[in-house]
């Protein structure tokens, strides 16, 4: 085979295999799992998002919204109330999100939690997600660590009235074991495919952090109920 002839097939081997690159993305932007297994689906929104045409959200299909009330860098989330009411007028069951940081005290915290999201009986229980992000490198021992959070979890429950949720990513789970710390419902992560990986069953579970869907720019993390 002449150069040529070979740079010929190199080149058309790497057009399928962009090919096939891009439709798998484009699958990716629009899936979610069957309404037959999962009917009752939604998404977590913040300020990261801009702004959200809840209607249109409603419209697609959403069921259910969770929505940041603070960030792991102890920064109340500026959308929050915007979101909060866009949801609520929407007809979508709403419920608000507290990012948790080892680097901040609990108290300070639920400080933030409680003086961004206002009492209502027709939220959802409230969700503390449990994840490393770049802007705390602190690791604490397991039972320091425990301890905070459930000064945390009591302190958000109190406010709220409702039990609260725990979404860990694989990662925090592991280095922490939080299903067999903390005893209180689990929500966890995985693209596609259905985690395994905490101590005890999920009941929420983001399937995708990279579905588009009208009414929001961007991709958004698409989450299920198990029924």
């Amino acid at each position: 085979m002449t150069l040529g002839g070979l740079l010929v097939r190199i080149g058309a081997g790497l057009a399928v295999i962009a090919a096939l690159a891009l439709a798998l993305w484009i699958y990716a932007r629009g899936w979610a799992p069957g309404r037959d297994q999962y009917p009752i689906q939604g998404l977590t929104i913040s300020a990261d998002n801009g702004p959200v045409d809840w209607g249109t959200l409603a419209a697609q299909g959403a069921d259910l919204a969770y929505i940041r009330a603070a960030d792991a860098a102890d920064r109340r989330d500026p959308a929050f109330a915007a979101n909060w009411r866009g949801a609520r007028a929407a007809g979508l069951r709403y419920g608000a999100l507290l990012e948790f940081s080892p680097c901040r005290l609990a108290s300070d915290q639920a400080t933030q939690f409680m003086t961004t999201v206002p009492r209502d009986n027709a939220a959802l229980p409230p969700v503390i997600r449990l994840a490393f992000t770049p802007a705390c490198t602190a690791r604490p021992g397991r039972d320091m660590l425990l301890s905070e959070l459930n000064t945390l979890v009591n302190l958000v429950e109190s406010h709220a009235g409702k039990t609260v949720v725990l979404n860990v990513t694989e990662d925090f789970d592991k280095a922490y074991d939080i299903g067999s710390g903390i005893n209180r419902t689990l929500w966890l992560d995985g693209n596609f495919f259905p985690p395994d990986y905490a101590s005890r069953p999920w009941v929420m579970w983001t399937a995708s952090d990279m579905r588009h869907i009208d009414g929001v720019d961007g991709p958004v993390r698409w989450n299920v109920v198990t029924p």
